[in-house]
């Protein structure tokens, strides 16, 4: 059986019909102006459905940890990214943590979670070995530091997502409310 020998991009570009939709901005294959409409749904599997379901029917958040290394992740992860591990011990983590990092956004999105101006923070809950990265909320950003406690604060009615967590704040202001 003889292969067919695939067609040189400079012999098809005589078949491109230049539109206002798409505005071919030079003989590069890989460049063009345009807008794709992508809709997809999100399968979380069985790691993220267990981790979501104890977020939603026990406001618990779960790790998992690896029986080699024993690193305990949060979000939990199916093979440990150190030595490639199948994980599945769960354990529960604290709902309290150590602010690692964090950043602000100065302008919304549909897809943001909050309005602007938004304060993202990596955070190291107690007993995992990895960072979440979610909302803060109850600090403003001259008072954020690397290092704070700050701890979860659960939706009421959870729906089984990240975002059964509704934000995490500082120990200290929660203590004083």
């Amino acid at each position: 059986m003889e292969l067919k020998k695939p067609s040189a991009y400079s012999d098809l570009i005589k078949y491109i019909t230049p539109s206002e939709r798409l505005k071919i901005l030079s003989l590069d294959p890989y460049v063009a102006e345009g807008r794709i409409a992508m809709p997809y749904r999100y399968f979380p599997g069985p790691v993220a459905t267990r981790f979501f379901l104890a977020l939603r029917e026990e406001a618990r958040i779960l790790g998992i940890r690896c029986p080699q290394c024993r690193m305990v992740y949060v979000p939990p992860e199916p093979i440990c990214g150190r030595c490639f591990s199948k994980l599945e011990e769960w354990v529960e983590v604290g709902k309290e943590g150590v602010l690692q990092s964090y950043t602000v956004t100065h302008y919304s999105l549909p897809v943001h979670p909050a309005k602007a101006p938004i304060i993202y923070g990596l955070i190291r809950l107690d007993r995992a070995d990895t960072a979440l990265l979610h909302l803060l909320d109850g600090v403003g950003g001259n008072d954020l530091k690397m290092g704070m406690r700050v701890e979860a604060v659960f939706r009421e009615k959870r729906s089984g997502n990240i975002l059964d967590i509704e934000f995490f704040r500082p120990v200290q202001k929660a203590r004083s409310n």
